[in-house]
């Protein structure tokens, strides 16, 4: 069947910011969506709010536009678009939830759009709770006991019926959100209330737990004429209870039988089929190995994390297939590398793959490590190895924690049997590593399967592999000899791995490696749906079954797995470097883990090799190619953690050198090169012990912001305003930098921040923007709300910035991109820190400012001149406004309030030819929609309360009703507001709580202040998540809002494609 001649502009609804539980894959699969449907001749309209993404490149749609994703800018951008039809299912369940919503609303109707690959009735027969029961009945699929519940009360009643244990599932939710697993009825009574919040529709299924039973996943494609293939199959080592997402898991599946697969494939063929999804679905089952029993837990009725998992998995690009499906092709019309045409598609390879998640859990001041039915992982790496014991081991040094192998994490060596067997009651993301060092200390591993549900076959594997590394421990200082050493390398322990325990040098584990012959070999996985493509895995198994081309070479080493402080913004900077070294005539070889993303797609690069992002693998890879260099500066702090060994090894590093990298990192040699350009900064010193930074925090003064060097995204960032604090802070922050000293700095109080990026090629560098932060000096960047251009720098600080940045580029002899951070007091400009890298802000600046950087960098970085460029500064017409988004509701336990150490992860985007509209369109795209109308609670500290008294004149100005707590009441009484006072939490009824419950307040203002107010006024902050009611916690965000309000009410709030912004701007 040809594609469709019957559309010709077909609207994608992006999946809006990182959040947990809908990450890059929804780049990834939008992406492909993009590519696929232009080479068929159709125009794309795409609509998504991150700026993060090379989706929102303006080049990947015909028409882009970066706005909120919600019904009321979707129907603006379909009335001014005209689309002839939608595509819903690639922009995760929020992109699923808007086109829903789109079709009850009657918008689509309205102007005649169609939805293609997923109809209305199939998403709720998929989303809704009740509408699936009803089709699985139909079916006659079994399910666990189960029935849905739109009240407390409602759910209550059915746990009579049900019993305990049981699963709340919200309905319309992604990552779990909202659910979990309750025990008793006070934990029912929250987690339901939390579920509805959560849901879409108010809407959750109570279920019966079917925990400790196996979860099963296919991945299932079916096209118009109702042909249907499985995909992959996926087997989750860790059982029902833990959530997909946060589990463990692997492909092909290694336990299961043929005859239960063929099962699981015979009702999910049935399921797809009766919902009729055309292109990808993810079903989902449970399967209880002691009775047999097998139920339906849920399907996705679109591409999902799975998708991108199986696609790089078996190199079959659902996304891609499921956008020609969508359209009107077959799958007996797709090219299928092995049998002709995809109708003939079945998983095959004799390989392992090996997801295994990220979390970020030491970024939260109090959260319990502990996982369930509510995902908590921030990312996720995939390894491929020819036997599990191989991927399992390459999947643990793909993580960047920086753990090689298994054994020796943290104490765990130390504790003893019963400690260790006590400390897996619970599923934690240090589970692996607890077993690991249980079974070394003889823990029996049908007790282990018990205690985790984790399958006997999965503990032996690992009990070999403890084994393995027992015969290796007893040789003590002696060498490895040839025939363990072969072993060990075949069952993927790695050389770093090997030099911790043995005493070693990793550089001599691998001279006595290479004097064995023991080499890395490479093998191929094919990619299905096109022509003549691959990607690469190395194994110590087998022969070199993939070949070198003479053609010029450069090698990008990528980011590994999405983390907080390094996500999806370092992984644009790399596909963008692969595609200039092909515009270049040059073969781009991507190295990269994460199966998330764009840069892992088979398409980006000439050649990718799916490995850990090590100084093992990526040698290999660069021996065996022979490149003319290797990019390290795109891909965050994880190649440049390598640069410096590799450089040792002889590797050439394109670009900044290691050396210039390391002189911005340390900070006595970047002092004295700042000192000597004449450019403020803050005092500041370098303490390796607890005397040395009492010593220095008395000479400079308090407050002190203090971190280790060398890290990312603020890690371990603390503002410490006297000693005590200081020494808390050094007792527990060595632990995040063991080698390297604490910095500290003076911390300018009340001081706006602002950065800068800058392209440099040694001699010359380009300044595009500068970017404002809104909220003063103390908030990390990442997760403080930015714009550009500036809107309170005056002229004189803006050039000073310029300035600085270009001449300190060119004195730390950056070849490509540097962001520099700076603090204004007063006139004067002080240097925070500088990062002769790629930053977080690439994406952001390069899209507001109509400069692709990236793409320039590299350029750069092979040698042309920024003079050569034609590269000219423009004051833009627009304002970009960037708001961070975070995963509070994900962490009820954490305190919401921001500080020095990141915590988001993702960012949106608001344009608007207004600052106030640009401000308002990213809170609305964060979804923090801030009221037009009602009453505001204000509650700051005291030094906080002039400020408050100006933004609470402004609200009442607007007409908003004024709720404050008694201290700042009164001082706002003292200088004239009245406003109404309500009791804190410990003060009687009715408090904050019970008018927050009651809908009486629309917006949150509160800041707290010191240790003691942020723990007494938390409960406001996490209210305000729980009960969906924007909060702001800083009062320059607080003024921001008052402005944008204000636009909101007196403007007009239009949409605008990212092309026609770039369009106008002055050349």
């Amino acid at each position: 069947m040809p594609k469709r001649g019957d559309i010709e502009k077909i609207l994608i609804i992006g999946s809006g910011p990182i959040v947990i539980g809908q990450a890059c894959e929804f780049d990834y699969s939008g992406t492909q969506a993009c590519k696929a449907l232009r080479s068929l001749g159709y125009t794309i309209v795409l609509v998504n709010s991150n700026p993060a993404t090379i989706m929102t490149d303006p080049e990947m749609a015909d028409v882009t536009y970066i706005e909120p994703l919600n019904v009321e800018m979707l129907e603006m951008i379909i009335e001014k678009e005209r689309p002839d039809a939608l595509l819903p299912n690639l922009g995760g369940q929020t992109g699923l939830n808007l086109s829903a919503e789109l079709y009850k609303k009657g918008v689509l109707e309205k102007y005649g759009v169609q939805i293609i690959g997923v109809q209305a009735d199939a998403i709720e027969r998929g989303e809704d709770r009740i509408a699936f029961k009803e089709a699985m009945n139909k079916l006659g699929i079994p399910m666990p006991k189960s029935e849905p519940a739109y009240s407390v009360q409602e759910a209550e009643a059915i746990a009579e019926r049900i019993g305990f244990p049981m699963v709340i599932r919200p309905a319309y939710t992604m990552g779990g959100t909202g659910g979990g697993l309750v025990y008793n009825l006070e934990e029912l009574r929250v987690i339901v209330s939390r579920g509805l919040s959560a849901s879409l529709v108010g809407q959750v299924l109570v279920e019966e737990s079917v925990l400790g039973w196996e979860e099963l996943e296919l991945e299932v494609v079916r096209d118009s004429k109702g042909k249907m293939i499985t995909v992959c199959f996926i087997e989750n080592v860790d059982a029902m209870g833990v959530h997909t997402g946060d589990s463990f898991c692997v492909a092909p599946m290694l336990t299961i039988s043929r005859e239960l697969q063929d099962l699981l494939q015979k009702y999910a063929y049935s399921i797809v089929e009766s919902i009729g999804v055309i292109g990808g679905t993810n079903v989902q089952f449970a399967h209880d190995p002691a009775t047999g029993r097998v139920v339906i837990v849920e399907i996705n009725p679109r591409t999902s994390r799975s998708s991108a998992l199986a696609s790089k998995a078996t190199g079959f690009p659902i996304a891609h297939v499921s956008s020609l499906l969508a359209c009107g092709l077959t799958l007996d019309e797709i090219p299928y590398w092995r049998d002709g045409a995809l109708d003939k598609y079945t998983p095959c390879g004799d390989y392992v793959v090996v997801k295994f998640p990220r979390w970020g859990f030491e970024k939260f001041e109090g959260v319990q490590d502990r996982l369930g039915t509510q995902m908590r992982s921030v990312g996720e790496a995939m390894s491929i190895g020819k036997s599990y014991k191989e991927a399992l081991h390459k999947a643990i040094r793909s993580m960047e924690t920086g753990r090689y192998g298994l054994g020796f994490a943290r104490d765990f060596n130390g504790r003893g049997l019963d400690e260790l067997m006590a400390m897996l009651g619970d599923a934690t993301s240090e589970r692996q590593f607890i077993m690991y060092e249980a079974l070394r200390k003889g823990a029996d591993i049908d007790t282990l399967s018990e205690r985790t549900h984790i399958k006997r076959w999965f503990i032996e594997q690992m009990k070999e592999l403890v084994d393995l590394e027992e015969e290796i421990l007893s040789l003590g200082s002696g060498e490895i000899p040839e025939e363990l050493l072969r072993r060990a390398k075949r069952d993927g322990f790695s050389d770093q791995y090997l030099s911790r325990i043995t005493g070693k040098t990793e550089g001599h584990i691998r001279a006595r490696r290479l004097s064995f012959g023991i080499r890395q070999a490479w093998d191929a996985i094919p990619v299905s749906g096109v022509e003549n493509a691959s990607y690469y895995y190395s194994t110590y198994t087998g022969e070199d079954r993939v070949g070198v081309s003479d053609r010029r070479k450069i090698m990008v080493l990528g980011g590994g797995p999405n983390r907080i402080g390094q996500g999806i913004e370092f992984d644009y900077c790399c596909v963008h470097a692969a595609f200039t070294l092909r515009d270049l005539g040059y073969e781009s070889i991507m190295v990269n883990c994460n199966p998330e993303t764009v840069s892992t797609d088979y398409d980006t690069s000439d050649k990718l090799y799916f490995d850990p992002l090590t100084v093992e693998e990526v040698l290999s890879i660069y021996e065996k190619e022979k490149p003319e260099g290797v990019i390290v500066q795109f891909g965050g702090q994880t190649p440049l953690n390598i640069a410096g060994e590799l450089l040792r090894e002889g590797v050439r590093i394109i670009g900044t050198t290691p050396d210039s990298i390391d002189l911005a990192e340390d900070r006595d040699r970047f002092r004295t090169v700042i000192e000597r350009l004449g450019i403020p900064q803050p005092r500041s010193g370098m303490a390796s012990t607890l005397a040395q930074a009492l010593s220095i925090g008395e000479e400079i003064g308090y407050p002190l912001i203090v971190r280790p060097s060398y890290v990312l995204g603020g890690r371990a960032m603390e503002i410490i305003h006297y000693p005590e604090m200081l020494k808390q802070y050094m007792e527990a922050a060595v632990e995040v930098s063991p080698e390297r000293p604490i910095l500290i700095d003076k911390f300018l109080e009340n001081a706006i921040e602002a950065e800068a990026d800058a392209i440099c090629d040694g001699e010359n560098a380009f300044v595009p923007a500068v970017m404002e932060h809104i909220e003063l000096a103390g908030i990390h960047s990442g997760d403080s709300a930015c714009v550009i251009p500036p809107v309170s720098i005056p002229e004189k600080g803006i050039w000073t910035i310029e300035d600085y940045t270009r001449r300190i580029a060119v004195e730390l002899d950056v070849i490509g991109l540097m962001n520099i951070q700076y603090a204004i007091v007063g006139e004067t400009v002080y240097i925070l820190e500088a990062n002769p890298r790629a930053s977080r802000t690439v994406p952001l600046v390069s899209k507001v400012c109509n400069i692709p950087m990236a793409k320039i960098a590299t350029r750069v970085m092979l040698g042309t001149k920024i003079r050569d460029l034609g590269l000219k500064s423009a004051r833009i017409r627009h304002f970009g406004v960037k708001e961070s988004v975070f995963p509070f509701n994900m962490f009820a336990e954490v305190d919401p309030v921001l500080g020095p150490e990141m915590r988001s992860t993702g960012e949106v985007l608001g344009l608007s030819d207004n600052f106030g509209l640009a401000f308002y369109k990213a809170e609305a795209a964060a979804q923090q929609i801030l009221p037009m109308r009602g009453t505001v609670l204000i509650t700051v500290n005291k030094n906080d309360r002039p400020q408050a008294l100006e933004v609470a004149r402004e609200l009442s100005g607007l007409g908003f009703g004024i709720m404050t707590t008694d201290g700042t009441g009164r001082f706002m009484a003292e200088n004239g507001l009245d406003s109404t006072v309500v009791m804190k939490l410990h003060q009687g009824r009715p408090n904050i709580i019970d008018h927050i419950k009651n809908n009486e307040i629309q917006l949150i203002i509160n800041s707290p202040q010191g240790r003691q107010s942020e723990h007494d006024d938390s409960y406001i902050r996490k209210a305000a998540i729980r009960y969906r009611i924007p909060y702001i916690t800083t009062m320059a965000a607080a003024m921001a809002a008052v402005k944008s309000i204000y636009a909101r009410e007196h403007g007009h709030l239009d949409v605008r494609s990212l092309q026609s912004y770039h369009a106008e701007q002055p050349s």
